[in-house]
């Protein structure tokens, strides 16, 4: 550590200890709009079952909380921030540069983004290489090296047996981990399926990048917020439109939405544990380690939240849409939990 660091992170310590002194009787977390639902279920029985109250969640979506989460150490600031997926290596270094050196990650469990409209609409078999062709902001020609301003309006000028409805997609925004994953995983995916840019990759990786992870900006993709049930409200009154949000959001509305398929795969609990369903995910929770045993009851939550009861095969979690891990990561999360192992990238 040099010198600016060190002095930083004592600056830091020391105005931490103070910030404590103020006090807060109550866990504050942030993060993430799909780990939101699960937070809360262990929250509010954490609140119930224990003499502590109720922690406290905001829905900020991922890279809103990360900011949050890494201003520093105090009452002032989060204890815990929710994550639809790993934490960049650009958010650790701002939370370390802010005096937050002890960063406890917590993996969960496993999500499917998926790709719904209204339960009487239109029935969708999607590839990812689809959803590419329908929401990048460019595409490639038949001309091997050649882009175009994405052209498509309608979903069977992506492919000829889609619906002939007008493309619009109600998204997440930029801070989204949702929307992160999705890019990565769905438009990436099909991005790539065209060899001229996959090779792209290793010669050129920020064209690559810009390429397969640019969404269009004409209004075929809609940022919807980081409320997933006023997307899901959304599509009920657009019967033409699709929705981009986690599994848990579909399993819990299955009377309202339906999943398109993505690459023959149905988004399902099965599916998404198998590997079979492409747009998956992990879920994690990230912990400020000073803050355990400054803040009333973050050792007893933390407990809860990685008890079986909770996030195991049968934990009261999976009800809610998660999927659980498998037995040898599910202890390994235990026991860095129990030992508070800091965070190291």
């Amino acid at each position: 550590m040099n010198k600016f660091k060190l002095i930083a992170s004592i600056t830091a310590l020391l105005l931490s200890s103070q910030s404590f002194s103020a006090g807060r009787d109550y866990i504050s977390i942030v993060g993430s709009s799909t780990v939101y639902p699960f937070a809360t279920v262990v929250a509010e029985r954490f609140g119930k079952s224990t003499s502590f109250k109720t922690p406290k969640i905001e829905s900020t979506g991922t890279g809103g909380g990360m900011k949050l989460f890494c201003k520093g150490l105090g009452v002032k600031t989060a204890d815990i921030t929710n994550a639809s997926r790993r934490i960049k290596a650009s958010e650790f270094k701002m939370c370390q540069d802010n005096g937050v050196t002890d960063v406890v990650e917590v993996l969960i469990g496993y999500d499917g983004i998926v790709i719904a409209n209204g339960i009487k609409s239109h029935t969708f078999s999607l590839t990812r290489k689809d959803l590419f062709l329908a929401l990048a902001k460019e595409i490639p020609t038949d001309k091997e090296g050649e882009l175009i301003t994405n052209p498509n309006q309608t979903w069977d000028q992506v492919r000829a047996d889609l619906p002939q409805v007008k493309i619009e997609v109600l998204g997440p925004p930029p801070t989204s981990g949702t929307r992160d994953a999705f890019v990565e995983l769905a438009m990436e995916g099909g991005c790539k399926k065209f060899a001229w840019i996959k090779a792209t990759k290793s010669e050129n990786k920020a064209k690559y990048k810009s390429i397969c992870h640019t969404i269009r900006e004409d209004g075929a993709y809609i940022e919807a917020g980081e409320n997933d049930n006023l997307i899901i409200q959304k599509l009920q009154r657009n019967p033409d439109a699709l929705g981009i949000f986690g599994f848990s959001f579909l399993d819990q509305n299955a009377d309202l939405v339906k999943g398109a398929t993505v690459d023959g795969a149905t988004p399902e609990f099965d599916t998404i544990a198998s590997g079979d369903y492409p747009v998956s995910r992990p879920l994690y929770f990230y912990v400020k380690k000073a803050h355990v045993g400054k803040i009333p009851g973050m050792a007893e939550f933390l407990k809860e939240f990685t008890s079986a009861k909770a996030m195991g095969d049968e934990g009261y979690l999976t009800d809610k849409g998660l999927i659980p891990l498998d037995e040898d990561k599910f202890n390994a999360v235990g026991s860095d939990v129990k030992t508070l192992k800091s965070l190291i990238l």
